[in-house]
């Protein structure tokens, strides 16, 4: 049985970590779970404490541990605890070794494409067998790269196979809040649906609800949805990214909230690309000499 199906053992650990429910995670009780499925709880268990702030404990518990699994585990938690470097040949080192581990594929795809280099991601993902996580990963980045018609086929790909999945529908809704349209809407009513349920209400819930609302024009309640994420997790980097985006549209100052994530969250893609829009800006400026009339 495939243990994240309706009937498998790892469904409630599975959503709950995707949800970001990661202190739920944590202390899943795993005891009783049957002998092939300890390792991948294991797994999503360390990957919520990376998710929570712990990646330097992670990366000292793992080491001297060569587990294709857990040593790609390591390579997430060095990266989130800032060796970049030593992360992307970690995990260069696995993918060569062990690209077929479905672990190493998530955990690969996720720091090859953080590594800015997003096919060979792509490349690595597609090499899953029935993985929704990597299903999700591969819209994420297509989302990235500006290829919608990409995502849209990884979507509805995934739907002949896994309809009723909680992974496919929050995919589908990536892909709607690019689309526009009626799908704004739909989009809302799946994150709405999580956001504002207490079993599922999360940090990450809430900003996608926040998203919805403002490519539905309603910014008054999208800095709602926002507080209420930063309420849940001050340091969320997505509600921080978000709330300066709403800021910019509200045309409220957001050196604060900018400030914040440069110190929290340094090497986030979207300070990245403020940086590097800001060099180039200045750079088309430079051309320029002001003139000023007699």
């Amino acid at each position: 049985m495939d243990p994240f199906s309706s009937e498998g053992e790892l469904l409630a650990i599975h959503n709950a970590f995707h949800q970001g429910l990661y202190q739920t995670v944590v202390e899943e009780d795993t005891s009783s779970l049957s002998k092939e499925n300890v390792l991948t709880a294991k797994v999503l268990k360390l990957r919520a404490r990376i998710a929570l702030g712990e990646a330097e404990e992670v990366e000292a518990e793992l080491d001297g541990d060569d587990t294709p699994e857990l040593a790609a585990v390591k390579a997430l938690a060095q990266y989130k605890a800032g060796s970049a470097a030593e992360a992307a040949q970690a995990i260069s080192e696995l993918v060569a070794a062990a690209s077929d581990n479905a672990t190493v594929q998530i955990i690969g795809g996720i720091i090859l494409h953080l590594d800015g280099k997003s096919d060979d991601a792509v490349a690595l993902l597609s090499k899953h067998q029935g993985s929704l996580e990597a299903v999700s990963l591969i819209v994420q980045i297509r989302l990235t790269q500006n290829r919608t018609d990409l995502a849209l086929k990884e979507v509805q790909a995934a739907k002949r196979w896994a309809q009723d999945s909680l992974l496919v529908n929050l995919a589908e809704s990536w892909v709607g809040l690019r689309v526009g349209g009626e799908k704004y809407q739909q989009a809302y009513y799946v994150f709405e649906e999580l956001a504002q349920a207490p079993s599922t209400s999360t940090a990450s819930t809430l900003v996608g609800q926040a998203v919805a609302e403002l490519h539905l024009g309603r910014l008054d309640e999208a800095e709602v949805a926002l507080q209420q994420a930063l309420e849940k997790d001050p340091k969320h980097e997505e509600a921080l990214v978000n709330s300066i985006v709403l800021s910019l549209l509200a045309g409220k100052d957001y050196s604060d909230k900018l400030s914040f994530l440069n110190h929290t969250a340094p090497q986030h893609p979207f300070l990245l690309d403020f940086e590097q829009k800001n060099e180039l800006f200045d750079k088309a400026a430079s051309k320029y000499t002001p003139k000023v009339a007699a």
